[in-house]
């Protein structure tokens, strides 16, 4: 019986199995996403998402935290998996099935060695370049999970400082949803739900009279999470 069973799996084809990662970042103006410069055939020196293959003791997720840290030296950062793109012809290589991820990370917390060693460069999602094989759709289909998400958790708050000003918080909402939001009802649905805290603090860089300060308060949010917190 145990024969028969092994016979079964040698009968059927191999696939290979890649992780693509979409990572998001924010600069104050622009969302922008994180590509380089793919760096072997096919396709080599064209812009792609940072990627690799599960290796053989490996699971997908753990593969997907392995390759966002080779590129970032980054471990601990905000990650879920996106979507599995399995068109028989997406890798001209081989034949590939790909699990897709998209991550949130500081645009300025990263490692430069390694962006300088992967050739990595940030691009306002408006401006994105041609990417190889179905890369763009991919990108296209994390923007539209973190809009998704935006609207009904405190994502976002992973593009930010640790401490913000709600003009700040503001640019941000605009940039995801690539459209300009009304200050006064944003402010005021933001500062309903209650979880952030106001600082006696100002920014004195952007005005004379100066913006406060605010941080996210995750533990009141973890507290009333289940009654449906909603961002926008």
């Amino acid at each position: 019986m145990r024969r028969m069973g092994i016979k079964q799996y040698e009968d059927h084809d191999r696939l290979m199995v890649a992780v693509d990662c979409i990572i998001f970042g924010f600069d104050g103006k622009e969302l922008k996403a994180l590509l380089i410069k793919r760096g072997f055939e096919p396709e080599q020196g064209k812009w792609s998402l940072m990627g690799g293959f599960v290796k053989k003791q490996e699971n997908v997720d753990a593969a997907a935290v392995r390759i966002l840290k080779q590129l970032t030296g980054l471990a601990s950062i905000y990650m879920e998996q996106l979507y599995c793109f399995g068109d028989t012809k997406r890798d001209p290589g081989a034949r590939v099935v790909s699990v897709a991820y998209f991550a949130l990370i500081r645009i300025d917390n990263y490692n430069a060695a390694l962006f300088e060693k992967h050739h990595a460069k940030w691009f306002p999602i408006a401006k994105i370049p041609a990417l190889i094989f179905d890369h763009k759709s991919m990108l296209l289909l994390a923007k539209e999970r973190l809009r998704q998400k935006a609207s009904y958790l405190p994502v976002g708050f992973e593009l930010l400082p640790d401490k913000f000003t709600m003009q700040q918080l503001l640019a941000l909402y605009e940039a995801i949803y690539e459209r300009e939001l009304d200050k006064r009802n944003f402010t005021k649905k933001i500062l309903s739900t209650g979880i952030l805290q106001k600082l006696n603090e100002k920014d004195k860089l952007t005005s004379k009279k100066g913006a406060f300060y605010f941080v996210f308060d995750k533990e009141k949010y973890d507290r009333i999470s289940h009654e449906g917190v909603g961002f926008m």
